[in-house]
């Protein structure tokens, strides 16, 4: 490993053996190869102590580091960032996939646009085998040069995980740390939004996999998940009215913070207005790996095709 890395990869895990090694396959596998892989494991009960160590010690981009205790998801999203040491930087989620030319065709955009802050690709959301399963189209306008338009387009289409995007690390240490409210991912990259314009390459490298122990199926309740995200949201202090007041209340705090002119500030307030008012609609909460699936047969790109390393490693 080099001693600066252009980019750092965060890779916050708790117990993700099942599907930890296809990741770490994936991203070692890159095109693009000036990177460090942090791994904070949030003091996983599962194998995967051991697999990071195995992992670590055949590749010298990986820095493996075991938190005494869990921390929860959030603050552990938080921390390993402060543990990354490049320009760049990017959260990995230990179950995801990633075609080979991922980091390589967003560390391209980035420097091809000085103005860009964020650049990411066109994914779709695949099952516990790697299977396709949802495809879509990224939609919003986050890359418009006009603050209100990005957060418009950010709060009323459905769009992509930009959270996984390749960031300017500077411009992350800018903005507040990802919070454990209800949708705080939401909030969080809002508030980016705001800093300034995305570059979504339009090429199908990033998988999003869905199966019945992510996160999000494990916790069903806006309650569970969020102790999932910390530990401290657990007890009468946090009932779910308070989450949700504090999601509406973490796209006002984004608005105040961001860099923005007063009219453009004033023209946030009013989309977060407008949105808030269509909240009523059925299934306005909807996330895309929550609709109904398409007929895999109709897709035309190959998961195994795309990714490096999917039969795996022998550990």
């Amino acid at each position: 490993m080099t001693a600066q890395p252009r980019l750092s990869i965060g890779l916050p895990v708790y117990n993700g053996e099942e599907y930890l090694a296809e990741s770490l396959d994936a991203l070692l596998g890159q095109t693009y190869e000036d990177f460090e892989l942090v791994i904070s494991d949030n003091a996983s009960t599962d194998g995967t102590e051991d697999l990071c160590r195995t992992y670590a010690a055949q590749d010298s981009r990986i820095r493996y580091i075991r938190l005494p205790r869990n921390i929860g998801a959030a603050p552990n999203h938080n921390y390993v960032f402060t543990e990354c040491r490049g320009e760049l930087f990017k959260w990995a989620s230990h179950d995801d996939l990633y075609a080979r030319d991922l980091l390589r065709r967003c560390v391209e955009a980035l420097d091809e646009r000085p103005d860009v802050i964020l650049a990411h690709s066109d994914q779709a959301v695949i099952d516990g085998e790697g299977q396709l399963k949802v495809p879509y189209e990224y939609g919003l306008a986050t890359g418009s040069p006009h603050a209100p338009e990005r957060f418009r387009s950010f709060l009323f289409e459905p769009g992509g995980d930009d959270f996984y995007g390749v960031m300017r690390a500077d411009m992350l240490r800018r903005v507040r740390p990802h919070n454990s409210y209800h949708h705080a991912d939401r909030t969080f990259v809002a508030e980016i939004v705001l800093n300034g314009p995305f570059h979504q390459v339009p090429e199908l490298l990033y998988f999003r996999r869905d199966h019945p122990t992510r996160a999000e199926r494990a916790n069903p309740s806006k309650r569970s998940r969020c102790v999932n995200l910390d530990p401290r949201r657990a007890g009468a202090l946090h009932p779910t009215p308070r989450l949700l007041a504090e999601y509406v209340w973490g796209f006002v705090a984004a608005i105040r913070r961001a860099p923005l002119s007063a009219a453009d500030r004033r023209a946030c307030f009013r989309h977060l207005a407008a949105w808030m008012t269509s909240r009523v609609r059925p299934g306005a909460g909807e996330r895309v790996e929550d609709r109904a699936p398409v007929d895999p047969g109709r897709l035309t790109v190959s998961v195994d095709a795309l990714v490096a390393g999917r039969e795996g490693r022998q550990a």
